[in-house]
């Protein structure tokens, strides 16, 4: 290849956005709403990364209460990542279509655990033709001093209890809820086998609705990732058994055969559920991916902040360019692109949405909030929380391990990582992270005169900077 061959690729940090005449008055004016895949809308542009130190159910239902959405990582057995996407899905809705239950035998040590683990404070309990026999909740065996009991000895018995009959309408069910002043109302058919539940929480939710993205069924959006080897199908089928909203097949290089046949087979067997395929970093990366059926594209080689690909492997578009390839090539096809890593600030995410991305992907900024799964380190007096590349010597060991394979010291010899482990500081609630990284996207659509992100793409013209121009945008973060 020729010198004069090699094109010029620049990132966030290179350039900024020319301002514009604006008619807009205040932030109000401004409508961050977009398209996640060719058929998700979320309120706001913003995706959680499916990283072990980020997203989980936690981290999800946060996310989507605010609009955006999250995106549960894989880094754990099926049946708990499945359960996770439950939790979501459970965490706000007019009726819970399935409700947990357990059966009369079962132990107060049972139930304790299973409210436990899935975050509910009640289960209903049902015979083997699901019939309700009874409720037991947090407050029946908080205080039981013997958990080898049988539930039937603790719970509110059938005859106690006020329920709703399949139909009942939203008027009703509040009606019934401030009559009997109840938390949660049991759904049944004649036969009073169980159909659904109703709690006061859903309903007031429901009643005094948010900017929470929701599906048509009012519950809370969330999307899952899954792999391209072993047991992915058989996680896919889980998760999307689970109603998971979206799927991600996600890999470091999403512009491989094996990735392309992925996406083909997952879209086969689950044709009615989105699915978001990557990562690539060119036009011809963002077309083959499509042509095997994504409806969204995830764009990025290294730019995040845990991840060293760049430096191992020398591969890597800078975020900013590629972003742009490959919403020009996604745009022919109607399909959105998702601008994973790089993003240090809100004048990031303003430019990458202007550069034609859709949505934004983050990690590190919201790995240390209260919301995401990492766990808490206090160094000379100052608060952080772990944070982990998905491509880091701990994750890659953490996959080899779910994949029933044998880890010897010979075996984590050979892995290179293309990721680091590291810590990032505390930062509070991801309400708050998320609330002053929207507002500084309205004031950078603001300055362009754009009321939606559509118009911030037609009104935005990028102007490169120099080094010192860098130092001129940056050196008063450093003197702060």
């Amino acid at each position: 290849m020729k010198t004069d061959e090699f094109p010029l690729a620049l990132t966030y940090n290179d350039v900024l956005l020319l301002p514009r005449r604006s008619s807009v008055r205040s932030r109000a004016e401004v409508d961050t709403s977009t398209f996640l895949t060719k058929e998700l809308r979320l309120g706001i542009p913003l995706v959680s990364a499916n990283m072990d130190t980020v997203t989980e159910s936690t981290m999800a239902i946060a996310m989507a209460r605010l609009g955006g959405i999250g995106i549960i990582h894989r880094f754990m057995e099926i049946e708990r990542q499945a359960n996770e996407v439950k939790r979501v899905k459970r965490a706000e809705a007019y009726a819970i279509s399935n409700p947990y239950t357990i059966k009369p035998t079962s132990s107060v040590a049972e139930a304790k655990e299973i409210m436990r683990d899935t975050g509910v404070s009640g289960l209903l309990v049902v015979d083997d033709s699901m019939k309700l026999l009874g409720v037991v909740s947090k407050r029946d065996v908080r205080f039981t001093k013997d958990d080898a009991k049988p539930v039937t000895e603790v719970m509110t018995p059938r005859e106690k209890l006020i329920v709703a009959h399949e139909g009942v309408t939203l008027a009703e069910a509040m009606e019934l809820l401030n009559k009997h002043r109840l938390e949660k109302l049991p759904i049944v058919d004649q036969n009073d086998v169980v159909k659904g539940l109703i709690t006061a929480k859903d309903v007031e939710r429901f009643v005094n609705p948010s900017k929470a993205a929701k599906d048509s069924q009012g519950r809370l959006l969330v999307g899952a990732a899954i792999g391209v080897r072993g047991d992915y199908l058989e996680r896919a089928k889980k998760l999307v058994d689970s109603e998971v909203d979206v799927l991600v097949v996600d890999v470091a290089h999403g512009h491989a055969d094996h990735v392309l046949e992925t996406v083909k087979k997952v879209k086969s067997l689950f044709p009615n559920v989105p699915v978001i395929a990557g990562n690539v970093a060119t036009a011809e990366g963002t077309e083959d991916l499509i042509a095997a059926g994504a409806d969204a594209v995830k764009v990025g080689i290294g730019p995040g902040a845990a991840c060293t690909t760049r430096l191992v492997t020398g591969v890597g578009v800078p975020q900013l360019s590629a972003v742009m390839w490959c919403a020009e090539a996604a745009e022919k096809h109607g399909v959105p692109i998702i601008a994973d890593g790089g993003i240090r600030n809100s004048g990031d995410i303003t430019k990458a949405l202007a550069a034609g991305a859709s949505t934004v992907m983050i990690g590190s900024l919201f790995a240390g909030t209260d919301e995401s799964p990492g766990y808490f380190i206090v160094r000379d007096g100052i608060k952080y929380k772990a944070y982990r590349g998905m491509a880091s010597l701990g994750a890659n060991i953490t996959r080899r391990l779910l994949d029933k394979m044998d880890i010897n010291p010979e075996d984590v010899a050979q892995i290179v990582p293309e990721g680091v482990e590291s810590v990032v500081p505390y930062r509070g609630s991801v309400s708050e992270v998320v609330s002053q990284l929207i507002g500084g996207l309205k004031s950078g659509m603001s300055y362009l005169g754009a009321r939606n992100l559509e118009e911030l793409r037609k009104n935005a013209k990028f102007v490169r900077i120099t080094a010192l121009g860098a130092q001129e945008s940056y050196e008063k973060l450093q003197a702060w």
